[in-house]
């Protein structure tokens, strides 16, 4: 088994090829690491391969926000330089520049 280096980076917004919806990676799973009932609900003939990297994305539509977990496969960048409407990104990112969303430094006690 070979394992992908991820192509999107933490912050960086991307946008569905096939569905209408934008979001920013806050996570990147090297393979597929979510339930086998998720997968299996996946139609067949859209359902893509295990051996990619998969995003978690704090994703926007016309509809609303929500957690979205895709396949490498099925994103690209989004250029348009707009940001995400997400009410959770002020939790994990600050700031918006080029782009791209800054991490929020990580805080211990």
């Amino acid at each position: 088994m070979t394992i992908r280096l991820a192509r999107f980076a933490l912050g960086q917004v991307v946008r569905h090829r096939l569905l209408p919806f934008r979001g920013v990676v806050f996570d990147v799973d090297p393979q597929y690491a979510h339930s086998e009932a998720w997968y299996l609900s996946i139609p067949e003939e859209s359902r893509p391969g295990r051996e990619q990297p998969f995003y978690h994305l704090l994703a926007e539509n016309d509809e609303g926000s929500y957690v979205a977990y895709v396949a490498e496969q099925n994103l690209e960048p989004d250029n348009s330089g707009e940001p995400i409407g997400h009410p959770q990104i002020p939790l994990m990112f600050q700031g918006f520049r080029r782009g791209c969303y800054l991490l929020r430094p990580h805080t211990s006690n």
